[in-house]
């Protein structure tokens, strides 16, 4: 007995709108989706999620995952090769992809894999959210957020936060030690972070989600248990910079 099949995966992606050379940024929970055709391993549900992808997408196409490790804000170093993601056990598996490309960024890093990987990926500013950093790149591509088992919120929002100046964040620099192919340096990095001294400027974006599915602008289909959904980068843009002067505490838990 199974939940999900590769070709179900596939025929999700397409009836809400992913097409051959789609570029996909994408936060997963794939247990959501219950047990896969075949056997129930790591390796099983990895394989049947990530050729269901690329089945849609094609080779022209590029699947980016976050693998977030936050290791200088923790004062820990950065092993861009060893380093394992703490963004689930799918991205932790891209990541050690043979054909997969890691940005090196000490705290929130991507994995790729596809033709825009290095491109998206390699030689990336300090600023994690910053001009040229794979934010905006993803942006400027016209990337699409696909999240599985997630809503519609993702971590592109706080690039469009930064665009945008919103009040209840700043860029924080950390310094550490990173290590590339055996060889050790300092690195800075700069991260677009919250400010503690606000009360209730925790991050929440149930009601953008709510925006996003009421204005038809984040497409769902349901999976197994779960669903996959997708977003444009650039509705999420324009969606926040629509409705954010009139309703500030918008990505918010509560007003400011």
């Amino acid at each position: 007995m199974h939940d999900y099949t590769q070709q179900d995966i596939s025929n999700a992606l397409k009836n809400i709108g992913i097409s051959k050379g789609d570029i996909l940024f994408s936060h997963s929970n794939v247990g959501f989706f219950g047990i896969p055709k075949g056997l129930r391993s790591h390796e099983n549900i990895f394989n049947t999620l990530l050729d269901g992808v690329f089945d849609v997408i094609g080779a022209e196409g590029t699947l980016v995952v976050p693998t977030f490790t936050y290791s200088h804000s923790n004062g820990l170093p950065f092993d861009v090769d060893n380093t394992p993601s703490t963004c689930g056990f799918f991205t932790e598996m891209l990541r050690k992809h043979p054909g997969a490309c890691r940005s090196l960024d000490a705290n929130i890093s991507v994995a790729a894999i596809g033709q825009k990987a290095m491109e998206l990926t390699q030689n990336l500013p300090q600023n994690s959210y910053g001009e040229d950093s794979f934010f905006d790149r993803f942006y400027k591509a016209n990337g699409i957020i696909c999240n599985f088992n997630f809503d519609a919120g993702s971590t592109f929002i706080h690039y469009v936060e930064r665009c945008l100046k919103v009040p209840y964040r700043y860029d924080k620099t950390f310094e550490g030690m990173v290590i590339q192919q055996g060889k050790i340096f300092n690195k800075k990095s700069i991260i677009w972070v919250r400010d503690l001294e606000l009360k209730n400027s925790e991050a929440n974006f149930e009601k953008f989600n709510s925006l996003a599915v009421n204005t038809l602008k984040y497409k769902k289909c349901n999976v197994g248990r779960g669903m996959i959904g997708a977003i444009s980068a650039k509705d999420t843009f324009e969606l926040i910079k629509q409705n954010i002067k009139s309703s500030p505490n918008l990505l918010l838990q509560k007003t400011t």
